[in-house]
């Protein structure tokens, strides 16, 4: 975890919540998720509204808790990769079901919305 030693944390969910709560953040893990590795433009292009800086601090802060990877590759341009690393795979379930739950609320909002029929 960031910044701290096993030892030193005195509770591992608030840790972990306090990695995990931060704005963006399971919506870039999503975006990983679902299409693996990913360069930092395209990660940008998929997440709208999103600034370079705050994409940048978040992705800093998932790679030093060891959530996501970085790989560099010095080309003209450089090209900057981040993927989930093994870590990440147990929030895989977790997106998966959080997933889950937006497509049914989701669902149920364009149920609400949508006028009633005339057939009857």
């Amino acid at each position: 975890m960031p910044n701290q030693s096993k030892e030193t944390v005195t509770c591992p969910i608030a840790t972990l919540f306090n990695i995990l709560s931060g704005p963006w953040t399971f919506y870039i893990l999503w975006i990983l998720r679902n299409n693996g590795p990913t360069r930092f433009g395209a990660l940008k292009r998929q997440i709208e509204g999103i600034s370079s800086k705050v994409l940048t601090e978040r992705l800093r802060m998932l790679k030093e808790a060891e959530i996501i990877y970085r790989t560099y590759e010095p080309t003209i341009p450089p090209q900057v990769t981040y993927g989930l690393t093994e870590q990440a795979q147990d929030l895989i379930v977790v997106l998966d079901r959080l997933a889950a739950i937006a497509h049914k609320w989701y669902a149920q909002e364009l149920t609400e919305i949508s006028p009633p029929s005339d057939k009857g």
